[in-house]
C-alpha cells in the first residue's frame, strides 16, 4: 500500500502531464515520469466489462519492464486525446468499444451471475454505448501521422465498429470469436523484424476474428485452430483461421496489430512475448 503523499504527488505529476482525471488513473512500471534523455514513454488506454484492467497490467508490466520504456496506464475513455498524447511516443490500446451507462448484474459475461440472482428481474437488462467519439479517432490518426507509434491490442478491433476514424489507422474491425480454446498463432509469409525467427505456438485463449482493411502484405501473423474447430458469426462460416496480427507505416508514424490477449497466461507465452517486444520497439523505430 502507497502511503497518501506519495499517490497525491503522483497523480499531481500525471494530471500536468494532460491526464484529465487522476480517479482514473493506475499504477504504472517502471516510472511515472517522464523519460530523460529521450528515453520514449507509453500510455496504455486499459480495461472494460470483459477485460479486468489489473491482468492486462500486470501482463504489460512484464513487456515494458524488461524493456525499461516507462509505461503510464489509464481507464479515462472521456479523455481529451489530442492534448494526452503530446506527452508520448507511443499509444496502446487493450479494451473494447462499449460503455455500459445503466449498469449490469453481473461483473463480466457469465450468465450465472446474473441469472441466480433473487431480485434479477428488479435490474434492467444490461445495454451498451459506444464510446469513442471521431474527435478522438482524429486524435489517434493525428498522432500517428506525425510520428507516433500506435499499438491497438486483442478486443481493441471493437472500436472500429463505432469510430470510423479509429477504424482507418487502426486498420481493421472485429467480427466475434469462439469461447476460450486451444489455438495456434504463427507468422504469414510476409517477412516482418517483429516475426523473424518466431515459431508457431499454441495459446489457450479467444481466436479473435478480424476484418482487415489495408494491403495484404502487411498481414504478419494468423490464427489456426489446428483441431479443425470452425467459426460461425450472424450466419456467415468463418472457418479455422484467421489474421491475428498486422504491422504497417502510416504517415510519419507505425502501427501493430496483434489479436491475442485474453489471459496472461497467452499474453506471456514466450515467443508472444517476443512479438509483444519486437512490435513495441518496431513502433519506436528501434528496430
Amino acid at each position: 500500500m502507497k502511503s497518501l503523499p506519495n499517490m497525491i504527488s503522483r497523480r499531481g505529476i500525471l494530471q500536468s502531464a494532460g491526464l484529465a482525471s487522476a480517479g482514473a488513473l493506475l499504477n504504472t512500471t517502471p516510472g511515472w515520469a517522464a523519460g530523460k534523455g529521450g528515453t520514449p514513454r507509453a500510455l496504455a488506454l486499459i480495461g472494460d466489462r470483459y477485460h479486468n484492467s489489473d491482468y492486462i497490467r500486470l501482463s504489460l508490466n512484464k513487456i515494458f519492464g524488461e524493456l525499461n520504456i516507462p509505461i503510464d496506464y489509464t481507464i479515462d475513455t472521456s479523455a481529451d486525446l489530442g492534448t494526452l498524447l503530446k506527452n508520448y511516443q507511443l499509444f496502446l490500446v487493450l479494451r473494447d468499444g462499449m460503455l455500459w451507462p445503466g449498469g449490469y448484474a453481473g461483473p463480466d459475461a457469465y450468465v450465472g451471475y446474473q441469472t441466480m440472482l433473487e431480485n434479477k428481474d428488479d435490474f434492467p437488462a444490461a445495454k451498451s454505448v459506444t464510446w469513442m467519439t471521431e474527435a478522438q479517432g482524429q486524435a489517434i490518426k493525428d498522432f500517428v501521422n506525425a510520428g507516433g507509434g500506435f499499438y491497438p491490442m486483442h478486443n481493441s478491433s471493437h472500436i472500429s465498429l463505432g469510430c470510423k476514424n479509429y477504424r482507418d489507422v487502426m486498420g481493421g474491425a472485429y467480427i466475434g470469436h469462439p469461447p476460450l480454446r486451444p489455438f495456434q498463432c504463427h507468422p504469414t509469409a510476409n517477412a516482418h523484424p517483429i516475426t523473424a525467427g518466431i515459431q508457431p505456438f499454441m495459446v489457450n485463449d479467444e481466436q479473435h476474428y478480424v476484418e482487415y482493411d489495408k494491403d495484404p502484405k502487411n498481414l504478419i501473423l494468423e490464427s489456426v485452430n489446428i483441431d479443425g474447430l470452425t467459426y460461425e458469426e450472424g450466419g456467415k462460416k468463418l472457418g479455422a483461421k484467421s489474421h491475428a496480427g498486422w504491422a504497417y507505416d502510416y504517415g510519419k508514424g507505425r502501427v501493430v496489430f496483434t489479436a491475442v490477449g485474453h489471459t496472461v497466461h497467452a499474453m506471456w507465452n514466450p515467443q508472444y512475448i517476443e512479438i509483444q517486444k519486437r512490435s513495441v520497439r518496431w513502433l519506436l523505430k528501434q528496430i
